[in-house]
């Protein structure tokens, strides 16, 4: 099942926590209680190893928005929210994809994966598993144009995403600690 995302009103958040059991469902909490549904999610380290980097992208208006990050503002263990600006950032996601290959297809498949600069990391006799890293619409084309081969399982990450430039999140909320 595919979630329609309306780009308008998709916003990224990144969102430094301390790397503290709980702090993840705290926040996914948040938009659940709003009734908000995350259309991607991921988290993970950052360069200090006290603190993690939620990323969360959410398909809302603007003043929902600001409500969220208020919000969010108010727990304990966030230290620093910013929306991303597209213009102003990197976002990517991985995808790993297994699609059925027989010496017929096969060729094909190879063709596309090379037009999306995707790797063959598991073969089989009858399916290939393919990983490829770009932004949504880039896996989107991708999955549009293996479609026809058959897919037999996807598996998706979230967005991660970081701002343009030598600036640091991490650097400038840690400033004021």
């Amino acid at each position: 099942m595919t979630v329609t995302v309306n780009p308008e009103n998709a916003h990224t958040l990144s969102v430094l926590v301390e790397d503290r059991p709980g702090v993840l469902a705290r926040v996914s909490a948040l938009f659940s209680r709003r009734g908000y549904n995350i259309s991607s999610l991921a988290v993970g380290p950052t360069e200090y190893p006290s603190i993690s980097r939620i990323t969360v992208v959410v398909n809302v208006d603007q003043q929902p928005l600001e409500q969220i990050t208020k919000q969010l503002n108010k727990l304990v263990n966030v230290i620093k929210i910013i929306q991303l600006d597209p213009r102003q950032s990197v976002s990517r996601e991985i995808v790993l994809i297994k699609v059925k290959a027989d010496n017929d297809s096969r060729t094909s498949i190879l063709e596309i994966m090379q037009m999306f600069r995707a790797k063959v990391v598991d073969a089989a006799p009858d399916a290939v598993t393919i990983e490829a890293t770009g932004t949504a619409d880039k896996i989107a084309a991708l999955l549009g144009m293996l479609e026809p081969f058959g897919i037999r399982e996807i598996v998706k990450s979230g967005a991660v995403a970081i701002g343009r430039g030598g600036k640091s999140m991490t650097d400038r909320a840690l400033k004021g600690l």
